[in-house]
């Protein structure tokens, strides 16, 4: 099977519709995630990083925040979709309102809101917006395997 994301056959599929406002999803994607890539076979993104965390641990919290925006910013949910082949974790967070967010140097006054997007841009090996077909738009991150 070819992948949407590049030629490697799809190990895993996680697809979740969030409801609006229902920030217990946050957790339960987070959950639903870790058990995605703990039953990938191979160990790329399983394995400790240079840092000693996990990239598991980093495609939880970026997942999270995306989450987070997603059901705090707009009122009409979310899709979370990630899918896990050989090379890479791809997850997308679908809204269902217009308007592209740009990633925003947080005021250290303003607490720890304002962070989802800088995070995302310094974790993932990837990660871009686009406009979603009909209404919304989709945030998305890549994690790369490491190479063998």
């Amino acid at each position: 099977m070819t992948g949407r994301h590049g030629g490697a056959g799809v190990r895993g599929r996680l697809h979740r519709r969030l409801g609006s406002g229902d920030l217990t999803a946050v957790p339960e994607v987070r959950h639903a995630l870790r058990d995605l890539l703990d039953k990938w076979p191979e160990p790329g993104l399983r394995a400790p990083d240079d840092d000693g965390g996990d990239a598991a641990g980093v495609a939880e919290l970026l997942a999270s925040e995306l989450v987070t925006n997603a059901l705090i910013h707009t009122d009409h949910g979310a899709v979370v979709t990630a899918t896990v082949d050989d090379s890479r974790l791809h997850v997308e967070v679908r809204d269902f309102v217009a308007g592209l967010p740009v990633p925003d140097v947080p005021n250290a006054d303003l607490g720890t809101s304002g962070r989802g997007l800088v995070l995302v841009e310094s974790l993932a090996d990837a990660w871009g917006v686009r406009t979603a077909q009909g209404v919304g738009k989709v945030v998305w991150f890549e994690l790369h395997a490491e190479a063998a």
